[in-house]
């Protein structure tokens, strides 16, 4: 997400109904008028966890008793209780993220500077979270203060190789799975971005594995992209340990998180057709990708970001210089005959975008279906009239209600389990976190 206020580029498909496109589809789709009426609350569940698989034994909250008064050695010291142990553990692990951002945060700083457009950017940001401020509240107290979110779970060895992983309240069978990259302009992405969205989808029997990653100026494109496919290849070995179906996993990206997912996705399968390559997932085991508001080609979008205030020299940094912007633009790569073996093992692609996003003009992912639609591959892309960057992800979420997108995500993944389409048919409305009118004025004063 990049913030400033120029307009969107161009784009060559404007249409109000669905339009075939050979054997793809490109759907345009018109808001509806949002819903006031539902106001359900769910109080969360209060215990704290730490992010243990589901068939470990879970540890005790209740006083001590003779088994828990057990020296723990000569020393003659006691064992703490579970939930100190735990509580110890976030503070010490939300201390040291916070040291992390906060240094990262300066180091930043030095590249962008302090001028007069990011000192108005950041002012309206932080307008901007304060409207949406009685959402965040909830969601934040439902990452903290339920079992069901399993934080900071390490799956590699660099500093930000951790994931969240959202778990539905009854898992009484092996549940599908949704791999989440965030987004944040390659610069302020986080993993408990993506927490309204696993906190909505786990009322639908989905697991979320939410991935951080190594951000700039800590990391730069290429360790991005190995981060995400590594995050990816943990949740792939590891989720059935969760109650997760390894059979049916799903990936998806969001804004800079579906540049970035997408390089992996492309990597791992030109990989696998190389001979001699050692890889420790396979593009077989995710049933979809879905790539909401991303960027696919960065030669087409670098003047682009550089008005509305990620500069090119920073950006050129990011992705490791000039040279390397069509590598890891995976629009331009679909295109190289030498990977054309590499295409048929892609899975089912669904490219969603609103016509009105500033931070990402929707035609990047229009042009990136016509690529992929060329070269052989099964895509898919929708198109939300009117639709900002933030809309799809943040404000109609928080909105509560229907959502075409949630909707439609929702019935890729469930569709081979007729009980669990059964099971939504009847499900309560998604409830709203924020008033409309709050709402309203946080898109108008919107960076993003």
């Amino acid at each position: 997400m990049i913030p400033s206020q120029t307009p969107p580029l161009k784009s060559s498909k404007r249409s109000s109904h669905s339009v075939p496109c050979n054997n793809n589809l490109i759907r345009f789709i018109r808001p509806a008028m949002p819903s006031l009426t539902d106001r359900r609350r769910v109080s969360p569940d209060l215990d704290l966890d730490s992010a243990e698989p589901l068939n470990s034994q879970p540890e005790t909250d209740t006083a001590p008793t003779n088994k828990t008064r057990r020296l723990a050695g000569k020393n003659g010291l006691r064992h703490r209780p579970a939930r100190q142990r735990s509580l110890t553990r976030d503070i010490g692990h939300v201390a040291a993220e916070t040291y992390l951002v906060t240094s990262l945060t300066f180091t930043l700083l030095q590249y962008l500077g302090i001028g007069y457009r990011w000192i108005k950017q950041f002012l309206a940001l932080g307008c901007y979270a304060m409207l949406l401020m009685p959402g965040f509240l909830q969601v934040a107290y439902y990452y903290y203060f339920t079992s069901k979110v399993k934080r900071s779970i390490v799956y590699g060895d660099q500093p930000r190789n951790r994931l969240d992983l959202y778990l539905p309240a009854d898992i009484d069978k092996p549940k599908p799975v949704l791999i989440f990259v965030t987004g944040g302009a390659w610069i302020i992405g986080y993993k408990a971005w993506g927490s309204l969205l696993g906190l909505q989808l786990a009322e639908r029997d989905i697991i979320v594995a939410c991935i951080d990653y190594r951000n700039f100026p800590q990391g730069t494109i290429s360790d991005m992209v190995n981060d995400a496919s590594q995050g990816i290849s943990f949740v792939i070995n590891n989720i059935a340990n969760y109650g997760g179906d390894p059979n049916r996993i799903y990936l998806m990206g969001q804004s800079a998180g579906a540049h970035i997912s997408s390089c992996a996705l492309l990597d791992q399968a030109i990989k696998e057709v190389g001979k001699g390559n050692k890889v420790s997932w396979s593009i077989s085991q995710l049933k979809a990708y879905f790539g909401l508001s991303g960027g696919y080609n960065l030669l087409e979008l670098v003047d682009h970001f550089h008005n509305r205030g990620l500069y090119r020299s920073i950006f050129l940094s990011i992705m490791e210089g000039e040279e390397s912007l069509k590598i890891f633009s995976p629009e331009i790569k679909i295109q190289d005959p030498h990977i054309k073996e590499s295409i048929p093992l892609l899975p089912p692609i669904y490219l969603y975008h609103g016509t009105a996003d500033y931070s990402i003009p929707s035609v990047a992912s229009e042009r990136f279906a016509e690529a992929l639609k060329k070269a052989g591959a099964s895509v898919e892309l929708i198109l939300y009239d009117g639709k900002t960057h933030t809309d799809l992800f943040l404000q109609d979420p928080l909105r509560g209600g229907k959502d075409d997108l949630f909707d439609h995500v929702v019935s890729v993944i469930h569709s081979n389990d007729k009980d669990a389409v059964a099971k939504g048919t009847t499900a309560a409305p998604r409830r709203r976190f924020v008033p409309e009118i709050l709402l309203q004025m946080a898109r108008k004063i919107s960076p993003f």
